[in-house]
C-alpha cells in the first residue's frame, strides 16, 4: 500500500470494485464521525463495527475519520486494514503527536456532514449514544455535549476531573457536568466558527455559548476501557487550567482588557488599602507604631500592584482601540 496513506491531511482515492452499496461512501453525507486517536491499535476494529451497526439503523449516510496522532503501535495498519474493507471509513495519519485538539481540528477541516460527531477511540464512549446525540441537536441546539453519569474510570482520573468540571463551570458560568467529554454533537458551522488549538477542545462548548450558539447536555453510557491504557496525567489537569485563562481572556475580555486587569487591580489596591488605614488609625490612637509593622508595607506594596494591574488594563484598551478588528459570528446573511 502507498506511503501516501502516511501524509498528514491526506486521503488515497481507490476504485471501489465490487463492495457493497452501503459500503460506499455516499455522495451527500449527513454525519461525519470524528475519532482522534493515539496508540489505540486494539480498540479500532471493534469500534468500527461498533459504529457501522448504530449508524446503519439511523436514517442518515455518514463517514468516519479517524486521526493517528501519532501513534508509534500499530493504529495505523489497523486503519489501512478498516478503510479496505469499508471506503466509508477514512484515515487522516500525523508523522508526531500533537494533541487531540490538533487531530480534532484537521479532522473538522476534512469532514463533509452537516452533523459532526467526535468520540475516543478507548471503546469507552459508546457508539449507540450517537442517535440520542444527534435528535437532541436536531431538537433545535447547535452543541450536544455527553454527560458521563456514571464513569469507569480509575479515582486519580475522576477526582481531578471533578475539580476541573466545578472549576471550569464556576468561572465560566456555563452549567455542564463534564467538559472533558469527547463525546459531542455539532452543527456544521460550529466546527467552522470556532478554531481548536493548543488543549482548547474540551473548552468547545464555553466558546459556542459565548459565540451565540445553543448548547446542550445529556447523560450518556461510558464504559471501562478494554485495552491500552489512560493517556490522562496530571500535566493535562494543569494544562487544562491554564488553557482555562486563555479561555477567559482571549473571549471574554480580548476587547476589554481592562475588565479583566481592572478588576483585580482595583481588589488589590482596596486591600492594600485597608490594611493601611486600619494600621494608621491604630497609630493615630496610639495604640501601635507603624515602623515596627511590616504589615505596613504590604499594604503599600498591595496599592502599588494594584495600580500597576490598572495601568496594564489601561494600555491594553489602548491597543485594542488602536487595532479594531472586529469578528462576529453571523447566523444568516440576507442582501436582497
Amino acid at each position: 500500500m502507498s506511503d501516501s496513506y502516511q501524509k498528514t491531511n491526506e486521503f488515497k482515492v481507490r476504485q471501489h470494485g465490487n463492495m457493497p452499496e452501503r459500503d460506499r461512501p455516499p455522495r451527500r453525507i449527513d454525519i461525519s464521525i470524528v475519532v482522534p486517536l493515539y496508540n489505540e491499535e486494539q480498540s479500532l476494529m471493534p469500534l468500527s463495527l461498533s459504529i457501522r451497526d448504530a449508524l446503519d439503523r439511523m436514517n442518515y449516510t455518514y463517514e468516519v475519520i479517524f486521526v493517528d496522532d501519532g501513534s508509534t503501535d500499530n493504529s495505523l495498519r489497523v486503519l489501512k486494514d478498516i478503510h479496505r474493507k469499508n471506503r466509508r471509513y477514512k484515515f487522516i495519519s500525523f508523522r508526531k503527536n500533537y494533541g487531540k485538539s490538533a487531530a480534532l481540528s484537521v479532522g473538522f477541516q476534512h469532514s463533509l456532514g452537516r452533523i459532526i460527531v467526535t468520540m475516543d477511540a478507548d471503546l469507552q464512549d459508546d457508539p449507540n449514544e450517537i442517535p440520542h446525540l444527534v435528535e437532541k441537536l436536531e431538537s433545535g441546539y447547535d452543541l450536544v455535549n455527553g454527560w458521563k453519569r456514571k464513569r469507569h474510570d480509575p479515582i486519580s482520573k475522576t477526582i481531578p476531573s471533578r475539580f476541573f468540571n466545578f472549576t471550569t463551570s464556576l468561572l465560566t458560568g456555563i452549567r455542564l457536568r463534564d467538559f472533558n467529554s469527547g463525546l459531542k454533537a455539532y452543527k456544521r458551522e460550529v466546527v467552522q466558527d470556532i478554531k481548536v488549538y493548543g488543549e482548547m477542545h474540551r473548552f468547545l462548548p464555553v466558546m459556542a455559548q459565548w459565540a451565540g450558539y445553543r448548547i446542550a447536555e445529556i447523560p450518556v453510557i461510558h464504559h471501562p476501557r478494554k485495552y491500552g491504557k489512560t493517556k490522562f496525567g496530571l500535566n493535562r489537569f494543569w494544562h487544562g487550567l491554564l488553557d482555562l485563562i486563555t479561555v477567559l481572556f482571549t473571549t471574554r475580555y480580548s476587547k476589554r482588557p481592562l475588565h479583566f486587569f481592572g478588576v483585580m487591580g482595583l481588589l488589590t489596591s482596596l486591600l492594600g488599602f485597608a490594611i493601611d488605614l486600619e494600621l494608621t488609625i491604630e497609630w493615630l490612637m496610639g495604640k501601635t507604631a507603624i515602623s515596627n509593622r511590616p504589615l505596613f508595607t504590604v499594604g503599600i506594596v498591595l496599592i502599588i500592584v494594584g495600580i500597576q494591574f490598572v495601568s496594564i488594563g489601561l494600555l491594553g484598551e489602548m491597543v485594542t482601540r488602536t487595532n479594531v478588528s472586529e469578528e462576529y459570528s453571523i447566523k444568516e446573511k440576507v442582501f436582497n
